[in-house]
C-alpha cells in the first residue's frame, strides 16, 4: 500500500504522470467517439488525437493545462450533437453542471455521482491515493485521481442517460425551491421521487451488465463495476512499475 502511493507521488514529477494524463484524455475521446458513431454523428477531427498524441511536455502543470483546453474544445462539440439525441422537450440548451436548473442536467449529474463513487472505491481498493491526480488539478479535498478516473467511463453514463430519457415525460419532473445564494432563491428541476428511486435501480442494473473485456486473470466477460476496479488495479501495477505502459480498456457501444 506504501509503496503505491509513495510512487504515486514520484510519477507527479517525472514523464510517467504526462503519459497518464494523456492516455485519460485520448481514452475520452475515443469513448466520446463512439457514442457520435453509435448515434450516426460524424465522430471527433482526428487533429485533436494527433495533437494529444504529439505532445512532449516533461511538465506535468504544463500538460494538463493543455490537455484540459484540448478536452474541453472537443467535449462541447461532442454535448452539441448528443444532446439533440433527448426528447425535444426536456432537451436543456447545453450541458450544465454545478448546480443546474434544468432536469435533464440533474439527471447526469446524478448519474456522475454515482460513478464517482464506484470508482472512489476502486482506486481506494487499488491502494491509489485518491488526492493526487494527473489530468485535475491537486486541490485542498478535491480527489483529483477521481475525477481523472471517470474520465474513462462518463460516455458509458452518457450512452445511459440518452435511453434512459426517451421514456420520461416533463410530468415525471418537479420543481424545488433552493437558495442560490445568501439572499436569493430559485428553483431548479429534478426528478420526482418515484422516478429517482428507479433511476438508482436502473444504474445499479447497468453498473452490474456484462461486458466483453477479459478479467485480468480468469474470463472473457466481467460488469462494468468490475472492470473500473481492475482498471484501478492496473493503474497501481503501471505506478508500481510492474508494467511497461497503461492504455485503458474500453468499452464498445452498439
Amino acid at each position: 500500500m506504501l509503496h503505491t502511493k509513495l510512487e504515486n507521488y514520484k510519477i507527479l514529477t517525472n514523464g510517467k504522470g504526462v503519459h497518464i494524463a494523456k492516455q485519460l484524455v485520448l481514452a475520452k475521446l475515443e469513448g466520446q467517439n463512439s457514442i457520435l458513431r453509435k448515434h450516426g454523428f460524424p465522430p471527433h477531427d482526428d487533429k485533436y488525437r494527433l495533437l494529444i498524441e504529439s505532445m512532449e511536455f516533461d511538465n506535468l502543470e504544463t500538460a494538463r493545462n493543455r490537455l484540459n483546453s484540448i478536452e474541453g474544445k472537443f467535449s462541447e462539440a461532442y454535448f452539441r450533437q448528443v444532446l439533440r439525441l433527448l426528447p425535444e422537450k426536456l432537451r436543456p440548451d447545453g450541458r450544465k453542471t454545478f448546480k443546474a436548473f434544468d432536469g435533464v442536467n440533474n439527471i447526469f449529474n446524478l448519474a456522475y455521482e454515482v460513478l464517482s463513487w464506484k470508482v472512489h472505491r476502486a482506486v481506494v481498493r487499488a491502494k491509489l491515493e485518491p488526492y493526487l491526480g494527473f489530468l485535475h488539478s491537486l486541490q485542498e479535498g478535491k480527489p483529483s485521481l477521481v475525477c481523472d478516473f471517470e474520465e474513462l467511463y462518463r460516455y458509458l453514463i452518457d450512452d445511459f442517460v440518452i435511453q434512459y430519457c426517451q421514456n420520461l415525460r416533463k410530468r415525471d419532473f418537479t420543481l424545488k425551491t433552493e437558495s442560490l445564494s445568501r439572499k436569493k432563491v430559485g428553483k431548479r428541476e429534478y426528478l420526482n421521487d418515484v422516478d429517482t428511486k428507479g433511476l438508482m435501480r436502473a444504474l445499479k442494473q447497468y453498473f452490474e451488465s456484462m461486458v466483453e473485456i477479459p478479467r485480468i486473470r480468469v474470463g472473457t466477460k466481467q460488469t462494468i463495476e468490475t472492470l473500473i476496479s481492475e482498471e484501478a488495479l492496473l493503474l497501481a501495477k503501471f505506478l508500481r512499475r510492474e508494467g511497461a505502459q497503461w492504455i485503458p480498456r474500453m468499452v464498445a457501444v452498439d
